[in-house]
């Protein structure tokens, strides 16, 4: 009889193996689902960035013939982004080959949106949003767009009209002169490729360790079966090949359930929004020879656990069938995680400092999650002696025994939930640290809307923008503010500081330097964050210092109080700037109340000639978004995680008394109540447990900050009160998982003695 008809045979025979092998199955499956799943994201992050190459100017062929101009920007509208293209063909359009999902090129005047846009034109006054763009002439397919609801408009415009912003210096947009549309390929999303590492190795884990808890349900059946049938004569080689075939069958079964499982959950995972929006079906496309090794390996990673647990079958099979001493584990065992800790920190250091990669980051994470399965039952091993030293009740001397006697098997039940509270408080430390960084932006107040534009079109973008609001009942008015450099020294040596051209009221109206209406006075020209000496200054164009410019000469001057986030800078007033001093930027600044807002934007973005509007949002957005898709991954992660945590310790819970049940009904039969084994069944997996997972916690936090590091923060650490929850809910997942020794004790009590 071959292993596999064997196996088979017991697997008829034998309910519990029958139990212990479904639950493997589907340990499995979860494992060989999640890293399916998980494998696939920079994938499906590569083809939304395949799809939106056309978006971004910068990326389209330039080595051809110029055929057009083309100009990429960001648009927002009610705290959503728009995309926004401006093209214009300077050659024959039958050389421009178009990718899929845009229909045609829009001439001068129209313009091309996406779906989701066009439902907003359709919604939402034109003057607050449509008079942005042309005349709407075609959508987009959704082979065009990064995800479905994208809002994106690719505007037309003469080549004369777009020429003229692209040539002129820092002028209202760079287009650039391109011979067609990219055809390179797109990059997947860094973060989300790092989190997807991350995510394999905290889910992976959990769901091997549920398999492991899944095969010790019978492991003190199975151990003696396989002693007896090696003191029958079976060889070791026999012997491995029996539960290699046991173990690859349920394992087996598994992955092809995982994998059949996989569509379902990239389905779901269509839904989740990540960058500012969903996913196509498409997305989740994995490379088959990838698919494949993981759909192997996995298995194989489960029948190599089972065949190590073979050692002292195949070797003492006596000792399997009469027992065995217990070697007591070693102090050097704690030394697994400063060692880890020391690589991991490494490896953010030397990637911090450029020297590193990110793969070492994940490698020193995964030694991190790996010492805790060496350090874990030592701590267990000393949990147990403490019991047994002072124990008071007979359950803390039966779970003190315990501990101390099989310290492995009981941090079994206790693995999952670590690692679940070391991801816990690993997120918690970074999401508060990442949005304690959130803000940023010019030196404009957050309800100004400003664009850069050529000097020598400023007066007229102030103009047409005026126009255009007095024309639409608004009292905002544009204001054209330039910049200097206020010089002291020569050539050879010296310093500047930039200086806004502006009147002191407008300073304080427009800006968040700090000035106020109450350090304006009528006869001060030039205000500083300390009082200057103007004598001492001459003024140079902005941008470049191009020699010693003008002399300031003697002007009266102020002082304001600097804002404490904001870099000091002068405000001079027009009137005090020397005639000859060129400037070849100005920006054009409009305030905005949150009624006026997006009829403001609408009124300057037809003159900014498609140059991004400088704003609150432009700065934000991002981050928002991004600190939005963490918050969403975080809450998906630790509910995965602690789902697995809680079925390992349940799982490893009843294992622990089917490998007992000998054991605990010769209790029962001599009168030992079920409340106190209940009770000391308990105490053995949650006070290991509570010991583990501050622990756990503790590392968490210093790997969370060692991410922070890598990850490009700065500034201090902001730590939470909500740390301490992945703590309290590991500590309420292993008591729910304990809360099974009672129904398993009592069908052991039902059952009789002799069956065992």
């Amino acid at each position: 009889m071959n292993p596999f008809q064997l196996a088979l045979r017991v697997l008829r025979a034998d309910r519990r193996t029958r139990t212990s092998a479904i639950l493997t199955a589907v340990g499995v499956a979860v494992a060989t689902g999640l890293v399916l799943l998980l494998a696939t994201l920079p994938f499906a992050t590569q083809a939304r960035e395949q799809r939106a190459l056309w978006q971004n100017a910068g990326r389209y062929d330039s080595d051809k013939p110029a055929t057009m101009l083309v100009n990429s920007s960001k648009d927002y509208f009610s705290g959503k982004e728009i995309t926004r293209v401006d093209v214009a063909l300077t050659g024959p359009a039958s050389d421009v080959h178009l990718p899929a999902g845009i229909p045609r090129l829009p001439g001068p005047g129209e313009t091309i949106v996406s779906p989701a846009l066009g439902r907003l034109l359709n919604n939402t006054p034109p003057d607050q949003l449509g008079n942005r763009f042309g005349k709407p002439v075609a959508s987009f397919g959704e082979q065009a767009l990064r995800f479905p609801e994208q809002l994106v408009a690719m505007v037309g415009h003469g080549p004369n009209e777009l020429r003229s912003f692209g040539h002129e210096e820092r002028a209202g947009a760079d287009a650039f002169p391109a011979g067609d549309f990219p055809t390179g390929e797109g990059r997947p999303d860094g973060l989300l490729t790092f989190l997807a590492g991350v995510g394999i190795i905290v889910l992976l884990v959990p769901s091997l360790v549920l398999v492991a808890s899944s095969a010790r349900l019978t492991a003190a059946r199975r151990e003696q079966r396989l002693a007896a049938i090696r003191l029958a004569g079976a060889t070791p080689g026999q012997v491995t090949a029996m539960v290699a075939a046991e173990t690859g069958l349920s394992a087996g079964v598994g992955a092809v359930l995982g994998l059949l499982l996989s569509p379902a959950l990239r389905g779901l995972s269509s839904f989740v929004s990540w960058g500012g929006g969903t996913w196509l079906a498409s997305d989740f496309a994995l490379p088959v020879g990838l698919t494949v090794l993981i759909v192997v390996a996995i298995p194989l990673l489960v029948v190599l656990a089972g065949v190590l647990g073979l050692r002292r079958v195949v070797r003492t099979p006596l000792f399997a069938t009469g027992g065995h001493t217990v070697k007591p584990l070693r102090w050097w065992r704690l030394l697994a995680l400063p060692a880890a800790g020391l690589f991991f920190l490494f490896a953010v250091l030397g990637t911090r400092e450029g020297n590193g990669s990110a793969s070492f980051v994940l490698l020193g994470l995964l030694l991190v999650v790996g010492s805790a399965m060496v350090i874990g039952p030592w701590v267990t091993s000393a949990v147990g002696g403490t019991f047994v030293r002072a124990w008071r009740r007979p359950s803390s001397l039966l779970a003190g025994r315990r501990l101390r006697n099989d310290p492995k098997g009981s941090y079994r039940a206790s693995a999952g939930i670590v690692l679940a509270v070391f991801t816990g408080s690993m997120a918690l430390t970074l999401l508060p640290s990442f949005e304690a960084l959130a803000g940023g932006g010019r030196q404009y107040v957050d309800s100004a809307l400003y664009v850069d534009v050529a000097s020598e079109r400023a007066a007229t973008v102030v103009e047409k923008t005026n126009a255009e609001l007095a024309r639409v009942g608004r009292p905002e008015r544009a204001l054209a503010v330039s910049s200097v450099y206020l010089v002291q020294g020569d050539e050879n040596s010296h310093s500047m500081q930039r200086a806004y051209v502006m009147s002191c009221a407008d300073a304080a109206r427009l800006t968040r330097l700090g000035i106020t209406q109450q350090d304006c006075k009528p006869e001060v020209k030039l205000y500083g964050s300390y009082q200057p000496d103007s004598a001492g200054y001459s003024v140079a164009p902005y941008g470049s210092w191009r020699g010693p410019g003008k002399p300031l000469g003697q002007v009266p001057t102020g002082r304001y109080h600097s804002a404490t986030d904001r870099d000091p800078a002068f405000v001079l007033d027009p009137s005090a700037v020397p005639a000859g001093v060129p400037s070849s930027v100005t920006t054009v600044v409009v305030p905005t109340t949150d009624a006026s807002r997006e009829i403001v934007r609408t009124a300057l973005v037809p003159q900014a000639g498609g140059q991004e509007i400088g704003s609150r949002e432009q700065y934000l957005y991002g981050q928002q978004v991004q600190l939005e898709d963490l918050r969403r991954v975080t809450v998906i992660g630790l509910v995965a995680a602690g789902i697995l945590a809680g079925c390992s310790a349940a799982v490893a819970t009843a294992g622990s008394v089917m490998d007992r049940r000998r054991t605990f009904g010769a209790l029962m039969a001599a009168g030992t109540p079920v409340r106190v084994l209940a009770r000391a069944l308990r105490m053995e997996a949650a006070l290991p447990a509570l010991v583990a997972t501050i622990g756990a916690g503790v590392t968490g936090v210093l790997v969370g900050i060692g991410l922070f590091v890598v990850t490009g923060g700065k500034g201090g650490i902001a730590l939470s009160p909500w740390i301490v929850a992945p703590v309290v809910l590991g500590v309420g997942v292993a008591l729910l998982g304990a809360s099974v020794c009672t129904p398993a004790l009592k069908r052991v009590q039902a059952e009789p003695l002799s069956d065992e």
